[in-house]
């Protein structure tokens, strides 16, 4: 197969760098569980993690080139180690936040460089959308992993028992640097002999193309409403369906799986349907799946579930809403990607990635300190407003996509 070696490289960073990213959900109910932390303060770390992004990836969408792809993914691993240690040995808080500052600014880097690479180991734009999705799926993959192996090191009788977690993590890392490190990168990317500002400003200057700033926007209020959902699932479980932190942490996976069966599934139909279809779709089906779902958590009984068989049926059916809103993210970002030169790939990845960061910073704060005023059983109805800004841009970027074809 061409470019195995560079497909399965951003197949295995990808896995890796979604357990981190996403083990949010995990460390915000970790967090008030072992260290006290307050909601309000717990929701500090999505800016940690998604402020990293955003400034680190507005800087490095036009640089990563000149960097190399290659090295700057070999940097981001390395950093990450470095970061699952201080977590295992920090043991506080501020290990914590240290810990998705520094998975935010080298996911940033690795995004980047995933999404440029797309471009040139794919041959058409449906190739391309098909990978897209499968990248997605891998990421998907990689949070199901955290959420399903790091509560299998919770002790009620040693607290400290779920940072063991983190030295498996750093393993694993290990392994991904040195697989990464002896694949070839056989590929040509164009250099330019420009200074830091002119690149920052070659990005800027994509906003010219109004398929360009509508993304942006898509892309922000997508993971608005994505990780507001993702990060707060665990705590919903927790307190609004009464469930043990324990389980409530491994049923968040139905979520995850819900999300990556999605992308599975868009990756074979985006062959035979067009996009559009599929992400209008999925899009009412996740605000259907809101609409009818969340009235069942007002009814859950209040007391404690500590067994799978005493589960309320909104604790399965909730998550479902991954599987409608999955296609959305790699579809978009794929039309958007595949209707510009391979050369902006770069700077256009980092334009999606800084809006994708903010966007999630804003989701998880507001459903975080809204959550006790609202209820865990109302909160999640927010995620009907930026679903609404969603289908807006959907209309427009199909309707740029099909006039620059």
């Amino acid at each position: 197969m061409k470019n195995l070696g560079i497909k399965i490289s951003l197949f295995l960073i990808y896995f890796v760098f979604a357990a981190l990213l996403n083990s949010v959900g995990i460390l915000v109910e970790r967090s008030q569980e072992v260290y006290g932390v307050l909601k309000a303060d717990a929701a500090i770390l999505e800016p940690f993690k998604d402020l990293s992004i955003a400034l680190v990836s507005f800087l490095i969408g036009s640089f990563l080139p000149k960097l190399g792809y290659k090295k700057g993914m070999l940097i981001s691993l390395a950093l990450v180690f470095i970061g699952c240690l201080g977590m295992y040995y920090g043991n506080s808080f501020w290990a914590v936040k240290i810990l998705f500052a520094i998975t935010g600014m080298t996911f940033a880097v690795v995004k980047v460089a995933v999404y440029a690479l797309i471009g040139y180991v794919t041959e058409s734009k449906k190739d391309h959308s098909q990978f897209m999705s499968w990248i997605e799926t891998i990421f998907m993959v990689g949070i199901i992993f955290m959420y399903v192996v790091f509560p299998l090191f919770y002790d009620d009788n040693d607290p400290n028992a779920w940072l063991r977690g983190y030295l498996l993590m750093a393993v694993i890392i290990g392994i991904a640097f040195v697989i990464v490190a002896f694949s070839k990168f056989n590929i040509e990317v164009e250099q330019k002999n420009t200074t830091i500002k002119q690149d920052v400003q070659a990005m800027l200057r994509l906003f010219l193309n109004p398929l360009i700033w509508i993304f942006a926007l898509f892309a922000f209020f997508y993971v608005m409403t994505e990780q507001g959902i993702m990060t707060w699932l665990p705590t919903f479980n927790k307190e609004t369906l009464h469930i043990t932190p324990k389980l409530a942490t491994q049923m968040a996976v139905i979520l995850m799986a819900s999300f990556a069966v999605g992308r599975f599934i868009t990756g074979i139909l985006v062959k035979k349907v067009k996009w559009v279809y599929i992400a209008v779709t999925g899009l009412i089906c996740a605000a259907i799946l809101v609409l009818v779902v969340l009235p069942m958590a007002s009814n859950v009984p209040n007391q404690t579930v500590e067994s799978m068989s005493d589960l309320p049926l909104v604790s399965y059916l909730f998550p479902m809403i991954g599987l409608f809103l999955a296609p959305l993210y790699p579809l978009i970002s794929s039309t958007v990607l595949s209707n510009t030169d391979k050369s902006q790939h770069s700077a256009l990845a980092g334009i999606l990635t800084f809006s994708s960061a903010i966007g999630g910073t804003l989701g998880s704060i507001i459903i975080g300190n809204l959550f006790d005023a609202l209820g865990g059983n109302k909160v999640f109805y927010l995620s009907l407003v930026p679903m609404t800004f969603i289908l807006v841009a959907l209309y427009f970027l199909n309707k740029l996509s099909s006039s620059q074809q």
